[in-house]
């Protein structure tokens, strides 16, 4: 029955007093579907719907400002006429006036009619033309570009690529991944914008409502998305269930070339039933979490990162104009308290564009005190960062929460797998990676190498704070003595690998409570130490405040690989501080000599020599006192060095001499070959290329006896340069075995890779081979910009005048 527009408001009238008389009743559930169709052309719509339980005499005034409401739309607006027409057909309490005829009776006879006693021949009716359809417009849903977006080059080339490279004859889904605020909704945007041609049949689009709380509402259901989408697309009923609707949504967009947006989906199989079946269409998926449930219909992942410190700070120019250029370290310091989120970003370039007179400065101020963008920007008072990850922590399962809880107290940005473990109740390995698995889902913990994980600087904020909040004491220490205990294990097992000879002889550690992670080899245990050396260095502070002494200095005694191979030499000497005060305090004499000549080290590296040479002094009279010969030669041998670096070859000669015959007086074989070692570089320094390259070639044979790689390489590349200044044709060969060794190997040192390369552009530079010395001089020079800066600006002073 399709009712005339004449007819349709007294038809619509007598059928909604009608239902509204009984609300249980399929009619005014109906109803609710045609105002919620109607609302989308006009919202006043909504607002006229009567509350729940009215009474009749307070209900009909409003039912007829709907009924004309919706009878004015459904005149001009395809869809609302098509839902009150099958509204009608379906509910409408008889036919309208002027459609029937009584007969007698109950009777009644719906549609044309014709009375008469016989008839011969056809009998034709001819209604009048149906009207034409309204035709409803192609749907271009996606929000509008911001002009708030910068650089993402390289993420709309990966989508490009992603699509690109899908196969043709099956369904596309893109997944669009990363942390709350990181910008997903507007790369997607921007993309599709700049692709809308490719959707001649349009783009659709829904906020699925991934992490919104249950007050408001909670994700949405696929049910009600799929009938905003039939509705858009023109389909004159949608099916009451979901499975009826999810197969009309694949009917219709069978061969239709358009593109689906799914914003802020929460799981893979509120998803799954909005798909379509078509490999014309395009279906582009955001949410916090990697949906990796989605592989399995044939989805593509693409993870967004924050943004480059350069794009952020141009992103905060938006609002902060030329201040952010007047103040650069301000504006870099303010990004990096923003965890360089575009949202976050975006909030602090607004608070810059509402107080013209502020300076970036003060911003960064503000932020410091509080704990950044986490607690310090806001959106209606609301502290947005936080909230986003409160709703994602919420989501997650009760011992995934317990491990997020406890990866936030440690004072560290790598948190290994046998670290976590230590951290759990779980006795079980599963255990802990099922755990972890649910946090790399949610995007809270990104995986970073192997069994390696870490938190985006928000996010751990925001854990550390459940976890001071959460967590009572006892769990508090637990976690945190796991966390030492795990970094004294592993950083023990990188040294035997590392320096074998290093540890104290007779006071090998207790054993661990934790279990190390597994090393396999020198280069491995570099790459922990190198990895995990910020962690580590939290460890030695957290021990020295906690007051436990004996894990401090023994923890910063482990570490000696890592200052010895990677020279950082403000951490170097920090650590030996924390860990000279903590032999003191736990009455480690022992301990109390290794920190002050490993620590001597870390100061002579540092350019303190005089420092250095009070320490070595120190651990002298310790040494004496205590009748310590190979401590005594350690602090003779460490004065010797300083004499050498500051031009005192004789003094030098001598206390080198001292300490070799210490060092052979108790067989001290290695001693000894570090101490022939010395001598040779002060006969270098003195121009003895003879001595020095007889002094050398015999450290060099004695430890590679004793297989100590890494300082029989530093002996080669010492005798190769002896060898070039003196003319030698092997210097040149030497010098190329040693860098090798130390680029790879148990030899590994960036530090001794640059000062080769520099003899190596010097040898180069004396024999007239003025390119290949270039190429050598910036190469040591691209190194020590990390490691030395000043020794990088004298090679800069060396390359121009070349």
């Amino acid at each position: 029955m399709r009712v005339p527009p004449s007819d349709r408001l007294e038809a619509m009238r007598s059928a909604v007093f009608a239902s509204h008389a009984r609300p249980e009743s399929s009619a005014w559930q109906d109803l609710a579907t045609v105002v919620r169709t109607a609302a989308r052309t006009d919202g006043a719509v909504a607002r006229l719907w009567p509350p729940e339980n009215s009474p009749p005499a307070t209900a009909r005034p409003r039912l007829e400002r709907l009924v004309q409401a919706l009878d004015e739309l459904a005149a001009h607006d395809g869809g609302t006429e098509r839902a009150v027409t099958w509204w009608l057909r379906r509910h409408a309490p008889g036919a309208p006036p002027g459609t029937s005829n009584t007969v007698g009776g109950n009777s009644v006879i719906h549609g044309p009619s014709v009375q008469g006693r016989d008839f011969y021949g056809d009998l034709h009716f001819h209604g009048p033309p149906e009207p034409a359809r309204a035709r409803l417009p192609v749907p271009r849903q996606l929000p509008p570009a911001t002009a708030r977006f910068v650089d993402r080059e390289s993420d709309r080339a990966a989508l490009d690529a992603l699509r690109a490279g899908h196969p043709a004859h099956h369904p596309q889904v893109l997944v669009v991944s990363g942390l709350a605020g990181v910008g997903k909704t507007t790369l997607v945007s921007h993309w599709l914008h700049e692709h809308s041609a490719g959707f001649p049949d349009g783009i659709l689009y829904s906020d699925l409502g991934g992490h919104r709380a249950e007050g408001d509402g909670g994700p949405v259901p696929p049910a009600t998305v799929l009938e905003r989408f039939l509705l858009a697309l023109g389909a004159p009923v949608v099916p009451a269930d979901t499975a009826g609707r999810s197969a009309l949504w694949r009917s219709l967009t069978a061969g239709l070339r358009l593109a689906v947006v799914l914003d802020n989906a929460v799981t893979a199989a509120q998803v799954r039933p909005l798909l379509p079946g078509t490999s014309t269409a395009l279906t582009v998926v955001t949410s916090r979490t990697i949906l990796t449930g989605l592989r399995v219909d044939g989805a593509a992942l693409h993870r967004l990162e924050a943004l480059p410190a350069e794009s952020a700070v141009a992103l905060l120019a938006v609002g902060g104009g030329s201040r952010v250029a007047r103040e650069p370290a301000a504006a870099q310091r303010v990004v990096e308290l923003c965890g360089r989120l575009p949202l976050t970003v975006c909030l602090a370039s607004a608070q810059l564009a509402v107080r013209p007179h502020r300076s970036v400065s003060a911003l960064a101020e503000t932020l410091s005190r509080t704990q950044g963008a986490l607690d310090g920007l806001h959106i209606e008072g609301e502290a947005v960062m936080r909230t986003a990850l409160d709703l994602s922590y919420g989501l997650l399962p009760r011992e995934s929460a317990t491990l997020y809880r406890r990866m936030g107290l440690l004072p560290t940005d790598r948190h290994d797998l046998a670290l976590l473990t230590a951290l759990t109740d779980a006795s079980d390995l599963t255990d802990v990676d099922n755990a972890l698995h649910a946090l790399v889902e949610a995007n809270l913990v990104e995986e970073t190498g192997p069994g390696v994980y870490r938190f985006h600087d928000l996010v751990r904020q925001h854990a550390h704070r459940l976890g001071a909040e959460r967590e009572g004491p006892e769990q508090r220490d637990r976690a945190l003595r796991g966390f030492v205990d795990w970094c004294l294990a592993t950083a023990a097992v990188a040294e035997s690998l590392l320096t074998p000879s290093h540890p104290l002889p007779d006071h090998a550690p207790p054993a661990p409570h934790a279990a190390p992670t597994p090393l396999a080899g020198p280069e491995e245990a570099l790459a922990w130490l190198d990895t995990h050396r910020d962690g580590l260095m939290n460890a030695v502070r957290h021990c020295a405040e906690a007051g436990w002494h004996t894990s401090c200095w023994r923890l910063t005694d482990a570490l000696w690989p890592l200052f010895q191979r990677l020279r950082p030499s403000d951490m170097w000497i920090e650590a030996h501080r924390l860990g000279l005060d903590a032999a003191r305090r736990s009455g480690s004499q022992p301990g109390e000599g290794r920190m002050l000549t490993s620590g001597a080290i870390g100061l002579r590296d540092g350019g303190r020599y005089e420092e250095a040479a009070d320490w070595y002094r120190q651990a002298l009279e310790l040494a004496l006192a205590e009748g310590d010969v190979r401590q005594q030669a350690q602090a003779v041998n460490g004065l010797g060095h300083l004499c050498l670096l500051t031009g005192r070859l004789d003094e030098a000669r001598e206390h080198f001499g001292r300490a070799l015959r210490l060092r052979e007086s108790i067989g001290y074989h290695r001693g000894a070959a570090l101490s022939r070692r010395r001598l040779g570089e002060t006969a270098l320094a003195a121009g003895d290329l003879p001595e020095a390259a007889r002094q050398l070639s015999r450290a060099l044979t004695e430890l590679e006896s004793l297989q100590e790689s890494y300082e029989a390489t530093r002996a080669l590349a010492l005798l190769g340069r002896a060898e070039t200044r003196g003319g030698n044709e092997d210097g040149t060969r030497h010098l190329r075995e040693a860098l090798e060794r130390f680029r790879t190997g148990p030899g590994r040192s960036e530090h001794w890779e640059a000062r080769t390369l520099e003899w190596l552009g010097r040898a180069a530079e004396t024999r007239g081979e003025t390119a290949q010395a270039v190429g050598h001089y910036e190469a040591a020079r691209d190194l020590l910009l990390r490691l030395d800066p000043a020794g990088a600006r004298r090679l800069d002073d060396r390359l121009r005048h070349l």
